[in-house]
C-alpha cells in the first residue's frame, strides 16, 4: 500500500520536474520558440525606439538652425571661444564674430583669426593692458580707429593679414612684429611716421599691398618684406642715408622686393649700407 501511494507521488513530480527542464533547454536554445520571440520583441522594441527617435528628432525645433541665424556678440566669450589661462583662442567662431569679443580682464594672447570682424573701435581693447600679443588675421576689418591699441603698453606682436585695411592706425611703440601682409594699403594710407619711434621692431610684413614706396624702416627692422606692391623707385634715404657716407645696417637681413615694377640695378647707391641686396628684379 505504502508502495503504491509512493509511486502515485513520484510519477506526477517527475513529469512535472521534465517539462520545466524542457522549458529551459528550449530557452537557452538559439532558435527555439522562446529564443525567436525574445529576438522578435528586441527587434520589435529597436524599430519602435528608432522610429520614436526619428519623430522625436524632427519634432524638436533645429538649434543649429537658430544658432547660425544668430550672432556672435549675444553669447559669453569663453563659451564660443577655447580661454586658457591668460589665452584667448576665437578661430572660425560659428555663429559668426563680426567684432571683437569682450575679452577677460587676464588676456595676454587673443587669436580671433578667419572670422568676418569688421571694425576695431577703441573700446574693444581699452580695460585689457596685459595684451602682449594679437591675431586678427583672416578677418573682414577695413577700418581701425586711432586709439584702438593705445593703451595697450605691453603689446609686442600684432597681426591684421588678409583683411582690407585702407591705412594703418597708430601703432604701439614696443611692437616686435607687425604683419599687414594681404591688405589694401597705399602710401598715402601709411603715416610717414607709422614705424618711426618702434625701436624695438624685428619683423615688418607689408607684403601684397598697394604700396608706391617703402616707408621709413626703423634701424633695428631685421625681416622685410615688401614684395608684389606698386613701388615704383627707392633712392638713397630709402634704406641709407645720402648724407651720411659711414652709415651701416648690420641688423637688416632680408629684405623682399620682388613682384614691384622698380628694376633695382637703377639704384646702385641705395644699397650702400645693407650687407644684403635687396630679392626682386634687377632687370
Amino acid at each position: 500500500m505504502k508502495a503504491l501511494l509512493f509511486t502515485c507521488m513520484l510519477v506526477p513530480w517527475l513529469v512535472a520536474a521534465s517539462s520545466r527542464r524542457s522549458d529551459q533547454d528550449s530557452q537557452l536554445i538559439p532558435g527555439s520558440l522562446p529564443d525567436r520571440e525574445l529576438n522578435g520583441y528586441f527587434n520589435d522594441h529597436l524599430k519602435s525606439r528608432r522610429a520614436r527617435s526619428v519623430v522625436s528628432v524632427a519634432d524638436e525645433p533645429d538649434d543649429t538652425a537658430i544658432e547660425a541665424e544668430g550672432d556672435a556678440s549675444d553669447l559669453p566669450t569663453c563659451l564660443l571661444c577655447v580661454c586658457l589661462t591668460g589665452s584667448v583662442y576665437c578661430e572660425e567662431v560659428s555663429p559668426d564674430m563680426t567684432a571683437v569679443p569682450t575679452l577677460p580682464k587676464e588676456t595676454a594672447y587673443l587669436y580671433a583669426r578667419f572670422n568676418k570682424i569688421k571694425k576695431i573701435s577703441t573700446k574693444d581693447f581699452v580695460d585689457i593692458v596685459t595684451l602682449k600679443r594679437i591675431d586678427l588675421s583672416g578677418n573682414m576689418i577695413s577700418e581701425i580707429e586711432d586709439g584702438a591699441f593705445a593703451k595697450l603698453t605691453l603689446l609686442e606682436e600684432l597681426s591684421l593679414a588678409e583683411n582690407r585695411l585702407v591705412k594703418l592706425p597708430m601703432l604701439p611703440s614696443k611692437l616686435i612684429s607687425f604683419n599687414a601682409n594681404y591688405n589694401l594699403l597705399k602710401t598715402k594710407g601709411v603715416k610717414a611716421n607709422a614705424f618711426k619711434k618702434m625701436a624695438k621692431l624685428i619683423n615688418l610684413y607689408l607684403a601684397d599691398n598697394q604700396l608706391e614706396a617703402v616707408p621709413y624702416i626703423p634701424d633695428n627692422v631685421r625681416i622685410l618684406h615688401l614684395q608684389n606692391n606698386n613701388i615704383t623707385e627707392v633712392n638713397v634715404n630709402t634704406f641709407c642715408r645720402g648724407n651720411d657716407t659711414y652709415y651701416l645696417r648690420p641688423s637688416l637681413s632680408e629684405v623682399r622686393m620682388d613682384g614691384n615694377p622698380v628694376v633695382l640695378s637703377k639704384y646702385p647707391d641705395s644699397f650702400v649700407c645693407m650687407k644684403v641686396l635687396p630679392v626682386g628684379r634687377y632687370r
